[in-house]
């Protein structure tokens, strides 16, 4: 029996919540079955701070005696039919930048009531301008100053605006 509590299995799901505050949250297996714990140090071994309800995730488990904990994440996809708005007549996918490059950044900060923050690019004098919207199609759920980070980064409007967001961790596996 004791082997049995010991066998990790690798399960796809989505995201119930997350609250980086608390450090934990809640993912449902796509098969069914109990809520799965994902804590914090889960996720920050997969180069994520937080990680965006509704997001589809895969993950290896463990059965413990509280139930099913997630060990390892192996890939997060953001929430799927999640468009990026980059103005108000625009909804587009993030496949439409998937050939500009990765760009190495650090949060500067990231204010989540408000909706937006900015991240340095490196070998860049200007700051980076990172919307919530942003975030949540890229599977976040919120950023930590100082959180390295890798961006595509479009000219806006009003300056440098960054498209989609992907962990330090996560950019350096591709």
């Amino acid at each position: 029996m004791e082997d049995e509590d010991k066998a990790i299995l690798t399960l796809q799901g989505r995201v119930k919540w997350f609250d980086p505050g608390k450090g934990f949250g809640f993912i449902l297996a796509d098969e069914g079955g109990s809520d799965i714990l994902l804590h914090a140090n889960v996720l920050r071994n997969f180069g994520q701070s937080s990680v965006a309800d509704g997001a589809s995730i895969t993950v290896r488990v463990q059965k413990t005696p509280r139930g099913q904990q997630a060990v390892e994440v192996i890939g997060i996809s953001p929430p799927s039919g999640v468009q990026l708005a980059l103005s108000e007549e625009d909804g587009t996918d993030l496949e439409a930048y998937a050939d500009l490059p990765l760009q190495p950044a650090r949060v500067k900060w990231f204010d989540k009531d408000k909706g937006f923050g900015f991240a340095n690019a490196f070998g860049r004098p200007e700051d980076v301008f990172i919307h919530i919207e942003v975030l949540r199609v890229s599977g976040f759920a919120d950023l930590q100053a100082g959180e390295a980070v890798c961006l595509r980064i479009i000219e806006g409007k009003r300056g440098q605006m960054a498209v989609q967001v992907v962990s330090w961790e996560s950019a350096l596996r591709r």
